[in-house]
């Protein structure tokens, strides 16, 4: 329920302003259900995505999730709901806790960090900025050795073997990812079970396994779709993260410090 809150009260923080026939995606009731207000939706609950990324399936989607949640609002409304003893104090408690995050905010940012700081931090944590070998393979499961050693010849004897791979992962893997042509998603040694992990790794790209890989789920056939070799991210792509956390690190003891000092001054009862 206090997502619930947080989500409504998040949407209805926007202001008023002139829109041009683009930035309204949706009209309900009169109400305009803009671009932005959408953009800032899709930012939120989706890291690293905006409404432009979205496929237009997804698009189509989104905005319908707005429209009801726009209806949802109105009938609300009519219920009088905005009038409830409920609301009136849930809503206290979101301007409580909005003030005391735009408080928190804006004591962060104030924090000054040096570069020879932040540097200094890049330096020591350079395990943490390292990202690990990892890999992309598409497989296929079976049961049985000789059914895996006969997917082998078959791909040996290929003229397109990524193609076929497909093909023989749809028709003929056991696995869940079979429909997807035996694709997973990237992942690192740790990730797998050693001998699913050693074999995989071991590939170059557009190879696959010569021999039945087996492990506790079966009998494997491996194709390398691509590789990643171990790396550390760039100084300035990782700084404003950095900058962040030594501004959290300092507002912490700096809080402390504050917390004492507003008590010495505060009228302070307690039960």
């Amino acid at each position: 329920m206090r997502i619930i809150f947080k989500l409504f009260f998040f949407f209805s923080s926007f202001g008023l302003f002139t829109l041009s026939a683009s930035e309204i995606l949706a009209t309900v009731n009169d109400f305009n259900i803009t671009k932005k207000e959408v953009n800032e939706f899709v930012i939120k609950s989706i890291p690293g995505m905006t409404y432009d990324t979205l496929t237009e399936f997804q698009k189509k989607a989104v905005v319908n999730k707005m429209i009801e949640r726009r209806l949802y609002i109105e009938d609300a409304k009519k219920m009088n709901i905005d009038k409830s003893a409920l609301y009136k104090e849930a809503l206290k408690k979101l301007k409580e806790n909005l003030l005391l995050d735009l408080w928190m905010k804006e004591k962060v940012e104030e924090i000054e960090i040096n570069e020879e700081a932040i540097r200094r931090y890049y330096r020591a944590s350079i395990d943490k900025f390292t990202q690990p070998a990892s890999v992309k393979v598409r497989h296929i499961l079976v049961t049985r050795e000789e059914d895996a050693i006969n997917i082998i010849t078959k791909l040996q004897h290929s003229k397109n073997i990524r193609k076929k791979f497909i093909e023989l992962a749809k028709s003929e893997s056991a696995g869940p990812s079979a429909k997807n042509g035996g694709e997973l998603d990237w992942f690192i040694y740790e990730q797998m079970v050693p001998e699913f992990s050693e074999a995989a790794f071991s590939l170059k790209k557009g190879e696959f396994t010569t021999q039945p890989v087996k492990t506790q789920f079966g009998y494997h056939v491996i194709y390398l779709e691509d590789k990643k070799e171990k790396s550390v991210i760039p100084y300035e792509k990782v700084r404003p993260q950095i900058i962040k956390e030594l501004r959290m690190e300092r507002f912490k003891i700096k809080l402390e410090t504050l917390s004492k000092k507003l008590k010495k001054t505060a009228h302070i009862s307690v039960k």
